[in-house]
């Protein structure tokens, strides 16, 4: 084959996207090679058609071009494989339009308005954080440029080579005339396969409403769904019993059509946080109004309580009998510091899933509180919630208990064997108090039990099949156990799902005071005053032990106190009190070390809020200007100890190196 052509692109994605355009429509008359910046360049090109994907790359690899090249910088176009995924955002949405360089950003963002895709608002993007609350951002494949903040990543896929850099690489071979037809039908051919893709699509949510419909009707409650401009658009059969009104009269009327009670309406009306009570024709039922997320439509659910409270009674009941039930709630966690409440919230999120969830903190912050409170959060709070504290217990007694076992598989069995912990609390939630003592062993059997779903009793021959939510703690650093061969990397990762990290009682110093009045009153002396001086010392303390060691320390107070008002001399000796062994026992950073961090750190920032990719070449470069140059090498060693410290985060292909707001920190501080 005569005619050859290189095509250069930056990244290897970039680099296979267009390879394979190219060779789907010119693949039978044209041999193609292709090459990424991000990976290698030959040294050199001769004769051939070079195609650049951009400008950029056009000066990037220019010393690779032989005298007797000829080249083309391409136009782009977005991809129109992936560009259905716009037509997923609502009319008027302001979206971050992402690429690899503001030229690149302001490019697609011309592109996609002149094809016609003005259904939304574009804002570029340009490396600095925008004074907008803009929560969804499109790009052109490059991801790693995104910024954190963004919750939404609507990803429509590396831009191709358009029509008319098609029609000018026909005419460099000549090929025009002969090809041009069957070029054309190809390239039309990609459009009509959009146009099936849409239509499928529209099939499919017109099925998906109708099954909408059929569940909506099959719920338990009365459900009703208001649109934009008021209108009733959902009215389900339980809705027709309560209100007495038909679903056919119903939609399409607005509130005040429909209800007549001033206080229902008035709440149907407004934003509100929590649901209300009312009473409509006899049936006594709990109103929650809801904004519908991803549309401008509100959902009002409308619960019979004389049903809910018969039925939560009958499984309190079963529960109580049975022990296993979550004593805690999020409001038995004392406290109202920052850290506390920011805490509590991320948790009140993580009990809506049913994925696993791994709680770290210290000895006595209160993390079987936190997992109790999770399940009375979750959807499974009616079903059983059972804890075990790992290191409490020999190895083969845990299995037992986790396990259960088969009669006679044993010596001391029971008779008749005996359920497992996973299996009494099938349907809820299992909390793993002390995860990191078990030993390898339990671990390989905890880990198949979490990902099969499934568990078979010790001296048993059938597996058995298990709904349960994992939550698990730890005390210890278990990517530290990890590293010594005492924890398996995958049994933490099943169990890190979600994460909860419980702060130490010295970083929410401002709840030490409604602790000490909790404390007093379960010791029986509400009465009791704790002289200021002490407070402030108490507030003071570092408090290695926790909230167990200032609630051991109050009951220690009480006790040796005389009268009502408690001083600083009742405070035991230093002796009574918890050291922080394990603190001082890390290393801490040579102080050549801190002056390396902070260099490389800066230099990080400054790229990072400068939109240039942070490459190690890149931070050599930069360091090579100051009184502390550093070789690539050397850079590289830097950026993997800053990495293991989650002071940066590396990113694949041109993301580069990236602070992060650990870093940032320890570069402020």
């Amino acid at each position: 084959m005569d005619n050859h052509l290189t095509l250069l692109a930056g990244t290897p994605e970039t680099r296979a996207t267009l390879h394979q355009q190219l060779d789907e429509i010119f693949g039978e008359f044209i041999k193609i090679d292709s090459y990424s910046v991000d990976e290698s360049l030959p040294d050199l090109i001769e004769k051939d058609l070079i195609i650049f994907s951009s400008h950029l790359i056009e000066q990037e690899a220019a010393h690779v071009i032989g005298e007797r090249c000829t080249s083309i910088t391409a136009r782009r176009t977005i991809n129109y494989q992936h560009i259905d995924r716009l037509f997923e955002l609502r009319d008027n949405t302001t979206v971050l339009c992402v690429n690899d360089t503001p030229e690149m950003t302001i490019e697609t963002i011309d592109t996609l308005e002149k094809i016609g895709m003005n259904h939304l608002n574009y804002k570029p993007y340009n490396g600095r954080s925008s004074s907008e609350e803009i929560d969804t951002a499109i790009t052109p494949g490059e991801v790693p440029f995104i910024p954190k903040r963004i919750g939404k990543v609507v990803d429509i896929g590396v831009r191709l080579i358009d029509i008319t850099t098609l029609i000018e690489i026909l005419d460099h071979f000549q090929l025009k005339r002969k090809l041009g037809g069957i070029i054309s039908s190809r390239y039309t051919s990609k459009i009509i396969e959009l146009s099936k893709k849409i239509s499928e699509m529209n099939q499919q949510t017109q099925t998906l409403n109708e099954h909408l419909k059929q569940v909506v009707d099959g719920v338990n409650d009365g459900i009703m769904a208001i649109d934009v401009v008021g209108k009733v658009t959902v009215f389900n059969p339980f809705m027709e019993e309560y209100t007495g009104l038909s679903a056919s009269h119903a939609i399409g009327k607005t509130l005040p059509q429909l209800f007549k009670q001033h206080d229902l309406l008035q709440f149907l009306s407004q934003p509100q946080e929590e649901g209300r009570y009312f009473t409509i024709n006899t049936y006594n039922v709990m109103v929650y109004r809801f904004d519908w997320e991803g549309s401008d439509s509100v959902l009002l659910i409308f619960k019979n309580t004389d049903e809910t409270i018969t039925m939560e009674r009958a499984a309190r009941k079963q529960l109580t009998k049975t022990g296993y039930i979550a004593k805690y709630h999020f409001q038995d966690i004392i406290g109202e510091s920052e850290a506390l409440e920011k805490t509590k919230e991320i948790a009140k999120k993580l009990a809506r899933s049913e994925l696993p969830v791994l709680i770290q903190g210290e000895s006595g912050t209160g993390k079987e509180l936190f997992a109790s409170a999770i399940h009375n959060h979750s959807g499974q709070r009616l079903d059983p919630f059972l804890a075990v504290n790992c290191s409490a217990l020999p190895e083969e007694l845990l299995e037992s208990e986790l396990f259960g076992y088969e009669e006679g598989s044993f010596t001391g069995a029971k008779r008749g064997g005996k359920k497992g912990i996973f299996e009494q609390a099938d349907g809820g939630t299992i909390f793993l108090d002390e995860i990191g003592d078990i030993s390898l062993k339990l671990q390989a059997r905890l880990l198949r039990v979490i990902q099969e779903m499934e568990i078979r009793k010790i001296g048993g021959n059938k597996n058995i099949p298990i709904q349960v939510r994992v939550i698990a703690a730890t005390n210890k650093d278990l990517l530290r156990l990890i590293e010594e061969g005492k924890f398996r990397e995958d049994l933490y990762h099943r169990l890190k799902v979600l994460f909860l990290q419980i702060p130490s009682l010295r970083k929410r110093k401002a709840d030490v005071p409604r602790l000490v009045h909790q404390f007093l009153i379960e010791n029986g002396c509400p009465d009791h005053k704790i002289s200021p001086s002490l407070m402030n010392t108490l507030k003071d303390y570092e408090w290695y032990g926790n909230i167990r060691e200032l609630k051991n320390t109050i009951s220690y107070l009480i006790t040796v106190g005389e009268g009502t008002v408690i001083t600083e001399r009742d405070l035991p000796n230093d002796g009574f009190f918890q050291s922080n062994l394990s603190y001082e026992a890390d290393a801490q950073l040579s102080m050549l070390d801190q002056q390396k961090f902070i260099h490389v750190l800066a230099i990080i920032l400054e790229l990072n809020e400068s939109y240039v990719s942070a490459s190690r070449s890149k931070i050599s470069e930069r360091s090579q200007q100051s009184d502390f140059p550093l070789s690539v090498q050397q850079i590289r060693k830097t950026i993997k100890d800053l990495e293991e410290h989650e002071y940066v985060k590396v990113k694949r292909g041109r993301g580069g190196t990236e602070i992060t707001e650990q870093g940032r920190s320890f570069l402020k501080y």
